[in-house]
Order: structure tokens, then sequence, then C-alpha cells
């Protein structure tokens, strides 16, 4: 399904939110809408998360429904599915992604595939939030993106939420969701502010939106990167070269589509992850356009922006070296916009 949604709501439909305060007010929404709604994990009652995400919602909500747990991810998660089987709506929130490698067989070998060895008699309607990415100085254990792990494993949904106005409404319809979800939050984006609309509308997930429309290179890009390639846009239009930004949002189930469409008219396009590029996500994009009669439209090669294929440092001008920057993705749009056929 092809979809270009508004950058913007007018004042009267939408208020200015930060991306946290926007999640926080559909965690409580939902709560508020279905008693079997509950959230559990580390720090995410009276600390109020980890990013402080959370924040008041165990003094509006209680501690039987927002449950500090310990310092066991394994547990954490085993539990989540537990509920989830028992007609519960658990969301968990691992504080950071990284920290999922401990909870990896229920989420792989549990969550994911329960539904389909049971032939569909249950199902897992859990969502598991979790920061995800570099930028914060965390170095190499938490500041990893690991998105291709989930998106390689069938029965999970992947979403990577980039704007302030939807990532409320993909929650809200993440949590409706009876598959497991995993929502993937980059810790960058925690600050940002947009207008989110008021109400309780979701968002569908298994859509890709075009951010931005130009005639002469596609870029597609997920979490953080499609910020920076919309910012990179702006400046490559600048010098005469035009761009069209699709973000793919919710990455299993993928919706080419939108990007296959983009190819075809612009015949030049750039994938931008800032996870390590060997195997990574874009690596499949590449492959669905490749597949498709979108690679007869192609007027040079397929270009990929990734980060390097190494631990991510500490030291401030090496982790951000280890990213695509704004400035990465302007050098490297410009080259490909004007790479001869």
């Amino acid at each position: 399904m092809t979809a270009t949604l508004p950058q913007t709501e007018t004042q009267a439909e939408s208020r200015e939110l930060t991306y946290s305060e926007a999640i926080r007010e559909a965690l409580a929404e939902a709560m508020t809408a279905d008693d079997r709604v509950f959230m559990l994990g580390e720090d995410v009652g009276v600390y109020g998360g980890a990013f402080g995400v959370s924040g008041d919602l165990v003094h509006r909500f209680g501690k039987e429904r927002i449950r500090d747990t310990p310092i066991s991810e394994l547990g954490i998660v085993g539990a989540a599915v537990g509920a989830a089987l028992a007609g519960m709506r658990p969301i968990v929130e691992i504080q950071f992604s990284d920290f999922t490698c401990q909870a990896m067989d229920q989420i792989v070998n549990q969550a994911a595939k329960i539904h389909f060895m049971l032939g569909g008699a249950v199902s897992v309607p859990m969502v598991l939030r979790t920061p995800l990415g570099s930028g914060t100085g965390a170095a190499a254990q938490h500041s990893q993106s690991l998105e291709a792990w989930f998106a390689h494993v069938p029965g999970l949904k992947v979403v990577m939420p980039s704007t302030v106005s939807e990532v409320k409404g993909l929650l809200l319809a993440a949590i409706d969701d009876p598959n497991p979800v995993v929502f993937l939050e980059h810790k960058l984006l925690y600050r940002t502010k947009g207008h989110v609309p008021a109400g309780a509308d979701r968002v569908p997930l298994g859509r890709s939106v075009v951010r931005r429309e130009g005639a002469d290179l596609t870029i597609v890009a997920t979490g953080i990167m499609v910020s920076r390639s919309l910012e990179a846009a702006a400046r490559l239009a600048d010098e005469g070269i035009e761009a069209t930004v699709v973000d793919p949002v919710t990455l299993t189930p993928l919706d080419e589509a939108p990007i296959l469409d983009a190819v075809r008219r612009t015949g030049r396009v750039m994938l931008v992850q800032e996870a390590p590029g060997h195997v990574g996500f874009m690596s499949e994009i590449a492959a669905r356009i490749a597949g498709s009669s979108a690679l007869y439209s192609l007027e040079a090669p397929i270009k990929r922006l990734c980060g390097l294929d190494a631990p991510m440092p500490y030291a401030p001008a090496l982790e951000a070296a280890m990213v695509p920057q704004l400035d990465d993705i302007v050098v490297a749009g410009r080259a490909l916009a004007t790479q001869e056929a």
C-alpha cells in the first residue's frame, strides 16, 4: 500500500509533544481503554524508565500495571509471553536493545513461533519496546542497531518509528496487534518535538511512507536516518538535485511498493542505515529492487550508505565517524545523482 502521510497537522487537530511524550500518551490511553494492557521492565516504575519514557505512569496506574522487574531480560520477556498466552496484553520495555541478547530464546523461539506451532490456537499479543542506536556516548554494548536480527525472524513484526507525529499511532496499532511486535525507538529521537494528532487514531503497521518527492534520486532510510536524509534532500535541492525519501517504517511486514515505484521514477537509489552494512536490513531492500522490474530502470548501481563493520567506540568523534552523518548523505547523494549511467 502506497502512502504519503502529512508531516504536520493543524494546531486545532494536534499538540506539540516530544517523541517520548507521544509514546507515554499512547501507553496511558491503551491502559485506560483496556485493563489487560500492562507494562513491565527494569526501572519503569518510580524511576520512570531508563530514558524517562514511562514517567509518572506508575502513579496513575499503580504498581500492578507498571511493574518493576528484576534485572533479568530472559525472565521479563518470558513472563510477558506467558501473560500474553493467558489473555493479557503486556508491553515490555528493555532498557537498551543490546540487552535483548539476554532474551532471544523467549523472543525468537517462543513469542515468534507459538502461534504457528500450536496451529493458530493461541497468539502472543506482546509489544517489546526498546531504544537502539548511537549518539549518546554509550559505547559498544549500549549503542547497536539490531533491527536486522528481528526482521529475519518469521512471526515477529518489526517497527522503527522515525517521526513524532506517527509514533503514538504506531504504538497503539502495535498494542492492538495479535502478534508479537518489536518496537524500536532511536535514543536521539526521544527529545525531538512534533505535532501529534489528538485522539487515539491508529497508524497502520505494514505501510511504507514517502516523506518527500523528487525526480532525480531515491533515498530509502530507517530510524534516525530518515530525518538526516530529509535534511540532506533539502540541501541537495539547493543544488538542483531533487530526492525522493522513503521510510519503510515497518520493516516486517515490508511494504515494498512505494520503494520500487520511487526507484522506477528516479532511476537511482541510495539505501541509508545506521547499522553496519554487512547483512544489514538494507541488503534486503537492495535484493527486492534487484529482483523486481525496477532493476531495469536503474541508471546507476544501487548505493548503500551504512555504519562501519566494527563495534561502536566510546569517543564522540569516533562514534560519529562510525555511522552516516548529514554531510555523508549529502556527499553520497550528490555523487550518485551525477554518476554517469
